[in-house]
């Protein structure tokens, strides 16, 4: 397991991107941490996604409090068809892989100069 951990400071207008270093393995979990001396406005939105694709991993509005999401993709057969746990049932998630790609860290309306911190947790 590894994790990595992005800081991110807003500008003036209450938006940031930030990036984590490259890697390759299943997403895991990602974390919020709300940084107590300086944090994120009341309300912040979040959008993560892999750089190289866009796949959503994280978007969320309205964040007041530190978060943990552990984002899951749906499976598929061979055909394309939704692989499903029973007939007409629930779909089967399965970790989100990523290959020497990064994620990427976009905020809005979080203050001027404000900072929050995350962690991905990455498998493999």
């Amino acid at each position: 397991m590894k994790r990595f951990k992005v800081t991110v400071t807003t500008a003036a207008d209450g938006t940031a991107t930030a990036y984590t270093p490259r890697f390759s393995g299943k997403i895991c979990q990602i974390e919020y941490v709300k940084d107590a001396a300086n944090a994120f406005a009341a309300g912040v939105d979040f959008t993560l996604t892999g750089e190289a694709t866009g796949i959503n991993l994280w978007t969320e509005s309205n964040v007041d409090a530190s978060a943990v999401r552990a984002p899951r993709q749906a499976t598929h057969s061979q055909a394309g068809a939704a692989v499903l746990y029973a007939a007409g049932g629930t779909g089967v998630m399965d970790k989100i892989a990523a290959a020497n790609d990064r994620v990427k860290i976009a905020i809005a309306q979080g203050g001027n100069g404000k900072v929050g911190v995350f962690h991905v947790l990455v498998e493999g």
